[in-house]
C-alpha cells in the first residue's frame, strides 16, 4: 500500500522520479487534489482514487485484486454521482523528462487571453502559456495536482507530417524550473500516441478526471 498521509501530488512527483506505487493489485484512497478536479489514477497493478468521498465508499466498491473495475462504467458512474461531477474522460498519461536549451521549432507566444484555446486551457489548468507555430498551437499549463501538462492542436492542413511529433518535443524545453511535463492522451487517438512516444514521452498509466458538471 502508499503510505498513509501522501497527497495525490506526492504520489504524482514519486512517479515523475520513477517511484511508482506498488504493483499489489489495491486501491488507495486520497484527499481530492483541489475543488476544481477529483481523478482516478492508475498505474501497474494500482490505483488511487483522488476524491472527497469517505475511504469505506471506496474500498466497498473496489474490493482487492481487481482495480481495474475503477475505470469501468459502474463505479466510475457512481462517482459522478457522489461526487456531482462527470468523467471528462479516460486518458494515458505519459512523462517526458525536461530537456535543456532552446526548441528547435520555431514557436510565438500568445499573449491574449480570449484566444478560443487559452480559454479552454483556463478551465482545467492554472499558469497557462500559450504559443503557436505555422499549423499549430500548443499549451502548457498546472493542471491535475499542479502538475505541468501539455495541451497541442494541430491545423488539418498540416496533420501527418510531423508537427505534432515536434510540438511535443519543444514543450519539454518550455516546462519552468525544470519540471517534468505530463500528456494525456485519449487512448484510441492513435495519431497523438504516436506523436508524443516518438517525441520521447513515456507512458507511466491512466486517469479519469471528473470536473464540475
Amino acid at each position: 500500500m502508499i503510505p498513509a498521509g501522501r497527497s495525490l501530488r506526492e504520489i504524482l512527483d514519486g512517479i515523475a522520479h520513477g517511484d511508482f506505487p506498488p504493483n499489489d493489485m489495491s486501491v488507495t484512497h486520497v484527499p481530492q487534489p483541489s475543488p476544481r478536479e477529483a481523478a482516478v489514477v492508475s498505474t501497474t497493478g494500482h490505483v488511487i482514487v483522488a476524491a472527497d468521498v469517505p475511504p469505506d465508499w471506496v474500498y466497498d466498491r473496489l474490493p482487492p485484486g481487481a482495480p481495474g473495475d475503477a475505470f469501468n462504467p459502474p463505479f466510475l458512474g457512481a462517482l459522478e454521482e457522489a461526487t456531482g461531477r462527470r468523467v471528462n474522460n479516460i486518458d494515458l498519461m505519459a512523462l517526458a523528462a525536461p530537456r535543456s536549451g532552446p526548441p528547435a521549432l520555431s514557436l510565438t507566444a500568445i499573449h491574449d487571453q480570449t484566444h478560443p484555446r487559452v480559454s479552454r486551457a483556463l478551465r482545467y489548468r492554472d499558469d497557462v502559456t500559450v504559443w503557436s507555430c505555422d499549423g499549430g498551437v500548443l499549451v502548457i499549463g498546472r493542471g491535475l495536482a499542479g502538475r505541468y501538462e501539455i495541451g497541442l492542436e494541430v491545423d488539418p492542413a498540416y496533420r501527418g507530417k510531423g508537427l505534432g511529433r515536434a510540438m511535443a518535443e519543444a514543450a519539454a524545453h518550455l516546462v519552468p524550473d525544470g519540471h517534468p511535463l505530463w500528456a494525456q492522451i485519449a487512448v484510441g487517438n492513435s495519431a497523438s500516441l504516436r506523436a508524443f512516444f516518438a517525441a520521447g514521452y513515456v507512458p507511466v498509466g491512466q486517469e479519469a478526471l471528473l470536473v464540475a458538471r
